[in-house]
């Protein structure tokens, strides 16, 4: 394995950009050397902060000496072409979800990167929790049985002056969607990762809290698994809290029941217990003055997170192997999300992916 130092810079200045700028800086054989943002204030003001070079020009950020892997943090209707452009450089690329807000797009994406030999690894850092690892080991064992029922939950609250900070926010062409694609995608992701392709949807979905965007802030819907297994999604950001509500994901079977709340369990109820059940329990069970990260404020989700979704993709590159997230997987949640907002569109008519 290669114990080169990679240089990565960063697209894009927002909040995300933070949680990309934080991981990086906590991990070993990285170094973060550049930032690019269109707005040169903007782009001075966040290389300031985490001490990297500032460019408000993409072929000059991209022309930066050494530059190997390019992290793309920009607003999700621009990943196409900041990962384009970044791929026809040479850079190997790291992109923000939803890598784009259709699958066409992403399908694009794929190629551009294919077509000039660099690395596409997506950023879904609910995947790489302990917890998920041990969720998905009882599922692939046989804890639960066989699945029959799967929901998520994502009851968040966003503010008016949320939406109305960004031009982009709650638009089709720059956020692809609105509580399901930028904030249920995440556990929309861990749904798919743990219970396999979906057949079938329907759904409905509507605006109610919010006003002056495109897109809903409230959706549910009815899944049919190419397993057999049926599901329910719920996403919203028109559920007020002030402390924010954890998003919940619960798959249960014949032999047993999981409930995952964020990244820790509110249920861990099998048939056939075993010796560990407890460790995992005093491991990973929910505390209960624990508040959901990211719920109610977009900036309290753990950088850490990220930092382990980044070091399997610069592990990745090191081996010359696919990441856990590369286009294909990070592709499936937004086709999903696509066909939920297709069935919505046509007054609840099932749809088939």
């Amino acid at each position: 394995m290669s114990d080169k130092v990679y240089k990565i810079g960063i697209i894009g200045a927002g909040v995300i950009a933070d949680f990309h700028a934080q991981a990086i800086q906590a991990m070993e054989g990285v170094e973060l050397v550049a930032a690019f943002a269109r707005r040169e204030e903007r782009a001075n003001e966040f290389a300031s902060q985490y001490a990297c070079a500032a460019y408000s020009d993409l072929d000059a950020f991209l022309a930066h000496e050494g530059l190997d892997v390019v992290s793309i943090s920009s607003v999700s209707g621009a990943h196409l072409e900041h990962v384009s452009a970044a791929a026809k450089a040479g850079k190997q690329v790291i992109c923000e979800k939803p890598l784009e807000v259709t699958p066409e797009r992403i399908d694009e994406m794929i190629r551009v990167c294919d077509e000039n030999k660099v690395l596409l690894a997506g950023i879904f850092p609910r995947r790489f929790n302990e917890s998920t690892t041990v969720f998905k080991q009882a599922i692939d064992t046989g804890r639960l049985g066989k699945i029959v029922l799967a929901d998520t939950s994502v009851k968040w609250w966003r503010s008016q002056d949320y939406y109305d900070s960004g031009a982009w926010r709650g638009t089709w062409e720059f956020d692809g969607g609105g509580a399901l694609m930028n904030q249920s995608i995440h556990t929309i992701d861990l749904l798919l990762y743990l219970m396999g392709e979906v057949e079938s949807v329907c759904a409905f979905t509507g605006l109610e809290a919010h006003t002056d965007i495109e897109v809903e802030d409230v959706a549910v819907a009815i899944l049919e698994f190419k397993n057999g297994a049926r599901g329910v999604v719920q996403a919203s950001t028109a559920c007020y809290s002030n402390t924010g509500l954890p998003a919940s994901l619960h798959i249960c079977g014949d032999k047993g029941s999981i409930m995952m709340q964020d990244d820790k369990f509110s249920i861990w109820d099998l048939k056939e217990a075993e010796e560990g059940d407890q460790d995992i329990l005093a491991a990973f069970g929910v505390k209960a003055e624990r508040a959901g990260a990211g719920a109610a404020d977009p900036k309290a989700i753990d950088f850490q997170w990220h930092q382990r979704n980044f070091e399997d993709a610069i592990a990745a590159l090191r081996k010359g192997v696919k990441p856990l997230v590369d286009g294909a997987e990070g592709r499936k949640a937004v086709e999903l999300i696509t066909a939920i907002y297709a069935s919505a569109k046509q007054g609840g008519k099932k749809v088939t992916l």
